[in-house]
């Protein structure tokens, strides 16, 4: 259910916001509330019912973020949200649903989305998250990744922190863009090993290559800046994410 709220301000106006939103929300009264508004404040909104079409629609078209219901017929959207993360598909995600336990939404944050939104909620407060989301870690052109003021530039392979260009090997610029393609999530030494260096099995001799990549990366990237964008979560993994974010 969305609340009523005083009209915020449009999109655009001082604000970067994703323009090309996915609805899924199998609540046809819902959908209908969320394409009306979202529409009203100058999104380009598509709206699919249930899992399965979401998971058809994502596979062969691309949004600047979506709307995700969890409780759907079909497919779940914990399902569609973690295939989504496991094709490396970074587009943001918020998700809307009546489960307001703290395990709801630690599952959710979990399956790799970047907020989590209970119903009802009003209107204005839906689209300052979404305008949230869709800076974090949002995709500048195709090929550049932007994360606070990292800039990661897959076209030319290049790396900037507030206009300044940083040099990275180029095992360095694959495990940075990685991070900043899951930028807020936590990836794990096991993930790293498998996607950046090709590796199907973990050894301490390639966690201490990797730890030692990220203790560098940790020096170019950070080192002049007192808001740190890398940090370890002991026993899990790495994060790339601005402090407080």
């Amino acid at each position: 259910m969305v609340t009523s709220s005083p009209t915020p301000p449009a999109a655009g106006v001082g604000a970067d916001p994703p323009q090309r939103v996915l609805v899924v929300e199998d609540e046809a009264k819902v959908a209908a509330a969320l394409r009306e508004g979202l529409e009203g404040d100058g999104y380009q909104v598509v709206v699919e019912h249930d899992g399965e079409a979401a998971s058809t629609r994502l596979a062969r078209d691309h949004f600047d973020a979506i709307l995700l219901d969890l409780t759907l017929p079909g497919r779940d959207g914990l399902e569609v949200l973690a295939s989504l993360r496991h094709r490396g598909i970074g587009v943001p995600v918020l998700v809307l649903t009546a489960r307001d336990t703290l395990d709801d939404r630690v599952l959710g944050l979990d399956a790799g989305a970047d907020d989590y939104l209970v119903k009802p909620f009003a209107f204005a407060e839906l689209l300052a998250r979404l305008r949230a989301v869709g800076r974090r870690g949002r995709a500048v052109d195709p090929g550049r990744l932007a994360v606070g003021s990292l800039e990661v530039d897959g076209s030319t392979r290049t790396v900037t922190r507030a206009g300044v260009a940083i040099e990275l090997t180029a095992k360095e610029f694959d495990l940075l863009t990685y991070l900043a393609r899951h930028a807020r999530q936590v990836v794990s030494r096991d993930t790293l090993a498998r996607e950046v260096w090709r590796e199907t099995a973990r050894s301490t001799t390639l966690d201490n290559v990797i730890d030692v990549h990220i203790s560098r990366l940790r020096r170019k990237v950070d080192r002049d800046h007192a808001d740190k964008l890398i940090h370890t979560v002991r026993g899990v993994g790495f994060v790339l994410r601005e402090e407080g974010d």
